[in-house]
């Protein structure tokens, strides 16, 4: 069985996987300021780094009002990673809100319209409570076993 890498597909364009490797991720972490915050009460800030071992992101922090801005542009980069899968690791997430799972509904959408997948791995608790209220708007998601 092969691995679900980025040998699963075509290779990429040339120039693709520069622009995600170099342009893209612009020293490889994508940051959203801590608003001056001293870790007592302040929203956890939100990183972003490229998965090393298959195309995606690997995201820290929370998913919320304040890290909105952080989280639209790791989605707008993610939805332009070459290959047929892309790969979302939310293990470091400690919180999405739901406006955060309609924008990872949305991501789905742009790369499944392209015809490939966004694949969650390790989904944090909110976002499973946040499917099972909406589970019709949220059931194109698609999480790994």
């Amino acid at each position: 069985m092969t691995p679900a890498h980025r040998s699963d597909g075509p290779v990429p364009p040339p120039g693709a996987q520069a622009l995600y490797d170099d342009v893209v991720w612009a020293d490889a972490v994508v940051r959203c300021a801590d608003a001056g915050g001293t870790g007592t009460g302040a929203p956890q800030p939100l990183t972003a780094q490229p998965l090393r071992d298959r195309p995606g992101a690997l995201l820290h922090g929370s998913c919320d009002l304040d890290t909105r801005p952080i989280l639209s542009a790791t989605l707008g980069v993610v939805t332009r990673i070459p290959g047929p899968v892309v790969h979302l690791d939310l293990s470091g997430v400690a919180f999405l809100d739901a406006s955060a799972v309609a924008a990872l509904v949305q991501a789905n959408a742009t790369v499944a319209g392209q015809g490939r997948r966004l694949l969650l791995h390790h989904p944090p608790y909110s976002l499973r409570k946040v499917v099972e209220m909406f589970p019709d708007e949220c059931a194109a998601l698609e999480v790994a076993a």
